[in-house]
């Protein structure tokens, strides 16, 4: 630890903007990871007992069961089968509108890291830069016997922002990448769970039991 802090002070001040970069990436990073995780739901599980309420014709139960598995695809579902005894375009429309306010909330944020990553590299670059310039216009005014080491101390810190900047940049893009991956996957599932739910509907209109959708509701 008191070497990562020895390169940290070595740095100079641009160390501090591309920290501050880091910690906003970690704090996107730990909230999306978060926020997936509890948005994630087994689809063929959730799927596979969606089929046999709606075969049964238990609409009522099928509500129940979205209301507590508590994950954007559930609610999306529930918003349509709360609709069941409406036409087939009003099941539709009700679904739709469900997951124009889910949809947004599970890719919220995520696009972020792309961008703090490319601001973590870029104030480490311009942290080099600035380093640079500093040594070799020291050099230029000192003596002899000190430009040696007027120049490695410049080097040292421009040297020292390019791998701190690097550093936060891979971790925000690693972040990006394996965070924009969950996502996919769960509007992947969403679009595809919601189109069988809704086949199923539709086909089995004749089964459902509507005193049970009363009591639901």
């Amino acid at each position: 630890m008191s070497a990562l802090a020895h390169h940290f002070e070595e740095g100079g001040w641009a160390m501090y903007i591309i920290l501050f970069w880091l910690i906003v990436a970690i704090g996107v990073i730990v909230e999306r990871s978060v926020y997936l995780y509890k948005s994630s739901i087994n689809k063929d599980v959730f799927l596979a007992t969606m089929q046999k309420c709606i075969l049964a014709g238990d609409i009522g139960r099928a509500i129940k069961l979205c209301s507590a598995a508590n994950a954007p695809l559930a609610r999306i579902v529930k918003a349509g089968l709360m609709k069941v005894n409406r036409p087939d375009a009003e099941v539709q429309a009700a679904m739709d509108e469900s997951a124009l306010r889910e949809l947004p909330l599970i890719e919220h944020r995520t696009g972020y890291l792309a961008l703090l990553a490319n601001l973590a590299m870029l104030s480490g670059l311009f942290g080099t830069v600035v380093g640079l310039i500093t040594a070799f216009a020291a050099v230029a005014g000192a003596d002899a016997t000190s430009k040696a080491t007027m120049l490695a101390k410049g080097i040292s810190e421009a040297m020292n922002c390019t791998a701190f900047g690097l550093i936060a940049a891979i971790i925000a893009l690693m972040g990006f990448a394996v965070l924009n991956g969950k996502t996919q996957t769960l509007l992947d599932d969403i679009n595809a769970a919601t189109v069988q739910v809704m086949n199923l509907v539709v086909n089995n209109r004749s089964k459902v039991n509507l005193q049970g959708l009363q009591q639901a509701v």
